[in-house]
Parts: C-alpha cells; sequence; structure tokens
C-alpha cells in the first residue's frame, strides 16, 4: 500500500503548470511551481520542517516544548502543522497588517496567537520581531525560530524546490523569478540552480516601500525606501541573513495595486485561487519581459493560497477602499 506516515510526508513535489492567457505577450514558456499543492498551502511547508528537524538534531527544542515564530502567516501554519504532528506547543505572532484569514486559520490549527502593531520599528518592542525574541525569552523550553536569519530556511529549498524544479524542466529552465521575504526560497533554489547552470538568472520580485532593491543595486541600506505597504509576504525593512544578494542576478518592484488586481486576474484569468504574493510575482515577470527570448524557460514561483486573501484582495468593497478597483 502506497501512503503517506502523517501529513508532513506530503510535503514537496509540487506541480510545474503552464502559464497561458497573462503571459500571452511574452515570447518564451512560462511555467509556475505549484506551492499551494503543499499540505499548509504554501511554500514555507517545506522550510518549516526543515528548521523544526534541524533544531531537534542540535538540541535546541526539547519534547514537549513551545515553538515560537514571527510571521506574515504562512511560516506559522507550516510551523503549526509540524508542532501538531511532532507534539510541541506553537505561538505565532503576527503583523496586523495580514489577513484576518491567516490569524483564524492559525487558531483553528492549535496555535496562540499574538497580533502586534505593523508601524513600528523591527527594534521598537512592540513589534513582532521583538515580541517573538521577547516571549522566547520568557518561557521555558521555547525555541524562536527567527526564519530570516535561519540558514535551514535556505538549505530547505536547496535540498528540495530547486531540484524539483531543475528534474521537471530537464534542466532547460534559464530564469528563476519569485517574491523575496525573508529569501530562504530565492537563495536555496537560486544556489541550487546556479551551481548546476551559472548562467540561469535569477530574479526577485520586491515592493515598494522595502529595502531589498535599492541595497542589491547599491550596497546602501536606505530607511527613506522604507514605508508601510500592503503587498503581503514579501519586501521586508530588514535584512535577513537568508537573502544571498550574490546569486541574485536583479530585483523588480511591483506596486500593492498591481500585486492585487494581478491576484484576482490570475483567479479569473488562468483559474489559479493564489495569494497576493503571486499576483506581485506574475507582474512582476511582465515587467521583466525584454529580458526573455522565444528559447527560454521561465519558472516563476507562486507561495501560497487564495483562501487566506478573501476577506481583502478577493473583496471588491476592499479592494474599491484601497483604489485598487473603480466603481
Amino acid at each position: 500500500m502506497n501512503y503517506a506516515k502523517n501529513i508532513l510526508e506530503t510535503i514537496g513535489n509540487t506541480p510545474l503548470v503552464k502559464m497561458n492567457k497573462l503571459t500571452a505577450e511574452l515570447p518564451c514558456l512560462v511555467l509556475a511551481k505549484y506551492e499551494t499543492f503543499n499540505p499548509g498551502n504554501s511554500v514555507k511547508d517545506r522550510m518549516a520542517v526543515q528548521m523544526v528537524e534541524d533544531a531537534e538534531a542540535e538540541g535546541k527544542i526539547k519534547p514537549g516544548g513551545t515553538i515560537i515564530e514571527g510571521t506574515s502567516g504562512n511560516t506559522g501554519m507550516g510551523l503549526a502543522l509540524v508542532a501538531v504532528v511532532k507534539g510541541y506547543k506553537m505561538i505565532c505572532v503576527i503583523s496586523d497588517k495580514q489577513s484576518k484569514e491567516k490569524v483564524d486559520i492559525l487558531k483553528a490549527m492549535g496555535s496562540e496567537v499574538y497580533v502586534c502593531p505593523t508601524d513600528v520599528a523591527p527594534e521598537d518592542p512592540r513589534s513582532y520581531y521583538s515580541t517573538a525574541k521577547r516571549l522566547s525569552e520568557e518561557i521555558p523550553n521555547s525555541w524562536y525560530v527567527n526564519q530570516y536569519d535561519n540558514p535551514s530556511n535556505t538549505k530547505a529549498h536547496f535540498l528540495t524546490t530547486g531540484p524539483e524544479i531543475w528534474e521537471q524542466t530537464n534542466g532547460k529552465v534559464t530564469h528563476f523569478v519569485v517574491g523575496v521575504g525573508t529569501g530562504g526560497t530565492i537563495s536555496g533554489v537560486g544556489t541550487y540552480l546556479k551551481s548546476k547552470n551559472p548562467n540561469i538568472k535569477i530574479w526577485g520580485v520586491d515592493t515598494y516601500g522595502s529595502v531589498f532593491k535599492k541595497y542589491h543595486e547599491t550596497g546602501i541600506f536606505d530607511q527613506n525606501e522604507i514605508y508601510p505597504y500592503i503587498t503581503e509576504g514579501i519586501g521586508e525593512d530588514i535584512l535577513p541573513k537568508n537573502v544571498n544578494f550574490d546569486i541574485i542576478d536583479g530585483f523588480t518592484k511591483v506596486t500593492d495595486k498591481d500585486a492585487a488586481v494581478y491576484t484576482q486576474r490570475l483567479a479569473r484569468e488562468e483559474g489559479m485561487f493564489l495569494g497576493n504574493s503571486a499576483g506581485a510575482a506574475i507582474k512582476g515577470l511582465l515587467q521583466l519581459k525584454e529580458h526573455f527570448t522565444k528559447d527560454d524557460v521561465v519558472v516563476v514561483l507562486f507561495h501560497d493560497h487564495g483562501s487566506r486573501y478573501v476577506g481583502k484582495i478577493y473583496n471588491d468593497e476592499w479592494m474599491k477602499k484601497q483604489g485598487f478597483l473603480e466603481d
């Protein structure tokens, strides 16, 4: 009989799906790495398992312990799955710009959820970075995951996502395009793909209000680049250790409006019910049109599922309030 011993064994081996209508103007083949097929409906399941198993091997978390993480929702969900299967408690610290659905899903999985203000500096004690760190110092037998600087994040994608893309394209992939947040996905996949073929181009999708693009181009961490933005799951006001700028060939920035509008278009024109960062990723890819030729095979990674954004991106009243849709 062929079955998984637990839900964690179903993580990975997600399909590649050809894009059709939205990429019709491009000369190349565009394939979506469709990560919502993971059991937690996001790419973050991969690194959640890797980070916990590495922590267990290093003795950082003991049986019955508590996992603590600051998350935009998806890493929290992946960690919650691992916590349930392995018998840990789970505390998620999330910012107040994340969708209500994300908070509700984390609670449904048995996680305790703290909601922190978005519009404070990372070092502010109220920030979700600081709150997660403080809780880990106060709660006995707890482990602060810190996905931003935890090398197991990148390792997971070097060991799984990168090889899958290489094998699924028979080594014909020429470009990899992905939204960048913690940096684990782009760095792990990018490092693996370039180890197989150094000519593969790795493109990051950034958002306005985030520091990545300017830092990559100039080496300057510009505080003036930082301001609040709506797009969830990509961009940062810090430089996570998992972002390996050396393997990234370039960044393109996508507006909040374009990210939201293209998320809706993915559902209505491709039948792909995806999260906010997928709209940013496909719009970013379209902005890179001049870099592609008819012989190229471009892989774009879609992080998470549309069910987490029903009250926002897929709610026309919310979209109108943001100025993203005309009446």
